[in-house]
Parts: C-alpha cells; sequence; structure tokens
C-alpha cells in the first residue's frame, strides 16, 4: 500500500533529533570531497596535472582501512547493540575533526601524509559503523513496514546535504573549507549529545559486585557470544547470505570506481574542484527526488528487490559510460546515472533490516558493511593499479577508461544475484535467534540479553 507524504512525515518525527546532526556531518564531511583532490595533488605532485602517486596512496589508503573495518565494524555494531546507539554514535562522528585540522593548517607534502595517516584511523573506525548504527536506531523507532520509506528519506537527506556540502565547496574560498568544516563537524557532536535520546535501555546488572576477574571473563563470555550471533545470522538467513552477495561484488566495483574517479577526471579532462563539484551537485540534486519521492511510489509496486535491480543496472551503465568517455562533457551524462543507483542503499538496509529481529538490527547492518568492507580492500588492489597504467603512456593499448569497463563485471554479477533474490521467503533467523537466547539464558543466567 502506497504510503502519504502525512505518513512519511510522521514516520520521520521520532528521528528528527538523529537527522539534523547526522545532515550537519554530512555537510561537513561532503564539501572536503572535491578539495582533497586537488590538495593532494598539488602537495604530491605540483604542477602536474596526473598525480600517480596520489591515486596508489588513495588506494593503499582504502585497502588499509577495508582490512581493519572487516573487524572494526562489527565490534562497534555490537556495541551499539549492547551500550547504546548514542554513545558509539557520539564516538564514531567527530573522528574528521583531527585529519581536517591537520590540513587547515598546512597543506604542504608532510602535511598531507600526516592527513593520510589520521584520515586511514578515523575511516576505520567511523566508515560504515555510522550508517550501521543509524539504521539500527531508525529500526528501534520505526515500523518494519514503514523502514523502506525512511531509508529512502534518510539516505534521499543525505543526498539533499551533499548537494549543499558541494555548493559551498564550489563558491567558498578553498582556504576556508576545512575551518568551517571543524565547525559543523562541532556543532553536530554538540547537538547530538544534548537532544539525541538513547533506545537501547541498559538492565540493572549485579556484575559490578562481582571480582575483577569475574568481570573479564564475562566480557569475554558476552563478546564470543556476540560472534556467535553474527555467525547465526549468515547460516540461517538466506536473504542475509543473498544479500551478502550482492555487496560484495556491487561495493568491489563501485568502491574502485569512487576511489580514483576524480582523479581520472582529472587526468584525463583536466578537471578541478569547480567541475568536481558540479558533477557531485548534480547526482545530488536527481538523488534527492529519486530517494524521497520516487522511491516510496515505486516500492510497494515493484518492492525492494526491483529496486534494487533496477538501481545496479543504473550502476552498470554508469560504469560503461565512464569508460568509453570521449569527451568533457560525458562524465556528466554517466553522472546523471546516479539518480538511479544511489537507490541501491536504501533497498540494502529495508531488506536487511526486515531479515532479522528488532535487537539485532545493528549486527545484521553491521555484518553486510563488513562484507563491503572486505570487497573495499580487494577493490583498490585491482582498479588503482589499472587505471594509473591506462592513464599512463605505458598503457598496453589506448583505453583511458579501462578501469571503469573491467568494475563493471563485478557488478553484472551483483545484478544476477539481485535478480534471484527472494526476501520474503526468509523467516529462519527469528526463529534461530529466540532459541539461541532461550538456551543460552539456561545455561550462563549472569548473562543479560536484550
Amino acid at each position: 500500500m502506497r504510503v502519504g507524504i502525512k505518513e512519511q512525515l510522521r514516520a520521520l518525527s521520532p528521528v528528527v533529533h538523529l537527522l539534523v546532526p547526522l545532515s550537519i556531518h554530512w555537510i561537513a564531511e561532503e564539501m572536503t570531497v572535491s578539495v582533497l583532490v586537488d590538495v593532494i595533488s598539488a602537495a604530491l605532485c605540483p604542477g602536474q596535472q596526473s598525480c600517480p602517486e596520489a591515486i596508489y596512496l588513495t588506494g593503499l589508503q582504502q585497502t588499509v582501512v577495508g582490512i581493519f573495518k572487516i573487524i572494526s565494524i562489527p565490534i562497534l555494531a555490537q556495541l551499539a547493540d549492547e551500550y547504546g546507539r548514542k554513545l558509539l554514535l557520539l564516538i564514531t562522528t567527530p573522528t574528521s575533526i583531527i585529519p581536517f585540522a591537520v590540513l587547515a593548517w598546512d597543506k604542504s607534502r608532510t602535511s598531507v601524509y600526516v592527513y593520510l595517516v589520521l584520515r586511514t584511523f578515523a575511516y576505520i573506525i567511523s566508515q560504515g559503523s555510522i550508517f550501521a548504527i543509524t539504521t539500527a536506531y531508525l529500526a528501534d523507532k520505526v515500523e518494519p513496514n514503514k523502514r523502506a520509506v525512511v531509508f529512502g528519506w534518510m539516505t534521499g537527506l543525505l543526498s539533499a546535504f551533499h548537494v549543499l556540502g558541494n555548493f559551498l565547496a564550489r563558491y567558498l574560498p578553498q582556504a576556508w573549507i576545512f575551518q568551517v568544516s571543524i565547525i559543523l563537524l562541532v556543532v553536530s557532536f554538540i547537538y547530538m549529545k544534548i537532544f539525541l535520546v538513547e533506545t537501547v535501555i541498559q538492565p540493572q546488572s549485579s556484575s559490578q559486585h562481582l571480582p575483577g576477574s569475574t568481570l573479564i571473563l564475562d566480557a569475554l563470555k558476552r563478546r564470543w557470544n556476540s560472534m556467535k550471533d553474527n555467525i547465526a545470522v549468515v547460516k540461517n538467513s538466506v536473504t542475509l547470505r543473498r544479500m551478502s552477495y550482492i555487496s560484495f561484488f556491487y561495493e568491489l566495483g563501485m568502491t574502485g570506481i569512487s576511489n580514483v574517479l576524480l582523479y581520472y577526471l582529472k587526468s584525463v579532462f583536466g578537471f578541478n574542484k569547480n567541475q568536481f563539484s558540479e558533477i557531485l551537485m548534480l547526482v545530488g540534486i536527481g538523488s534527492i527526488f529519486s530517494q524521497i519521492l520516487v522511491l516510496p511510489l515505486i516500492n510497494p509496486f515493484v518492492g525492494e528487490k526491483g529496486v534494487l535491480c533496477i538501481a545496479i543496472t543504473a550502476s552498470i551503465f554508469y560504469a560503461l559510460l565512464y569508460g568509453v568517455a570521449w569527451a568533457s562533457w560525458v562524465p556528466y551524462v554517466s553522472a546523471s546515472f546516479g539518480v538511479i543507483y544511489v537507490l541501491v542503499k536504501p533497498c540494502t538496509f529495508a531488506v536487511v533490516s526486515k531479515a532479522v529481529t528488532s535487537a539485532n538490527q545493528a549486527k545484521a547492518q553491521g555484518f553486510i558493511l563488513s562484507v563491503q568492507a572486505l570487497a573495499s580492500l580487494f577493490s583498490p588492489l585491482v582498479i588503482s593499479p589499472l587505471t594509473s597504467l591506462f592513464i599512463s603512456d605505458m598503457a598496453p593499448f589506448n583505453c583511458k577508461g579501462f578501469s571503469f569497463l573491467f568494475a563493471s563485471i563485478f557488478m553484472v554479477i551483483s545484478l544476477v544475484h539481485a535478480w534471484v533474490l527472494n526476501p520474503e521467503s526468509d523467516n529462519n533467523f527469528v526463529d534461530c535467534e529466540d532459541k539461541e537466547q532461550s538456551e543460552e539464558s539456561a545455561q550462563v543466567p549472569l548473562l543479560t540479553h536484550q
């Protein structure tokens, strides 16, 4: 059944104090994206249009982040289930402040190296985990039949404030970008600290009266039980297994493209932060309407699976057009497909959310994000060297966008898995979870279960 605008806004009302600070956070993060390419390239390759060192370092950064995200995302998601969404959001959202402060102070080669190291640590903590915790918070507050709409609104607002961030990047002097971003990140943190309400109620525990050694053993047991919960998610949920395949191959292609795209455009077409901002704003403006208006309209008719297949197909055309781009206007046409492929994210959130119980939302979303992190580990190892090779004079044949064509193969595999997805048939996880909880309650009476 179609959900009206009033019903959509009513469903959003419980999460306003989550969306406001996240919106400020998204503006602060996005306004630095197009500027970073120019800053890093100018520091590492002064006076050159192409900067292979920047491409390799960016790929290396993403690989390192991918290695540690496989571990960090599930752990942070589990901690969010156990100790609260608000606490973990307060830990993960301000991690960019220090790296941006380094570039706000100085933009020399040494400062760029320091920034890349600090930003790597920040990504390990925040990249992916913020979304996992956010979707868990939304699932706590929103009825299951309205989650797809709310996730669509969330990603639509993400696009809206990405547009605003790119608008600021386009028209603010480059010297101000990082200072303004830092101020916004601090405001976001303060707002969240004051107004966000915790959704996870901590039960009274008698563990504080136990000896220190017992507390340590208890913590280890709880962490082991949480790991078993994640294994049970994969083992007993057909939908989640299928979504893990979809997410892995999709991110394998899309992450590789995202890592090198702006450097590719700078090298091949001479784009700078102004053209980058224009392309990102083009995608963002269209994405607002597709996620907030189009998704709620078409989702009742074709379902999450149908929207997911359409979105992945659009991403394939997106990659192919970049791969064969022959003029500076072609990237703008290719970017227009972003209006459709952005629907992959809210559909993924919605399908995964319906496949698990309320108490394990963050664990499930964290598992899918850890799969995506695994893909982001491998992707730069292939796509970044290919990009550097084919934009150089040593390319084996003339196809500067060959790495994009190669990345599209992974997205085709993702589409095949999405085509055979059947989310309505999977109800096994809930039963397994209830069974595990009852068994653990009998065997380990001191543990508390949410």
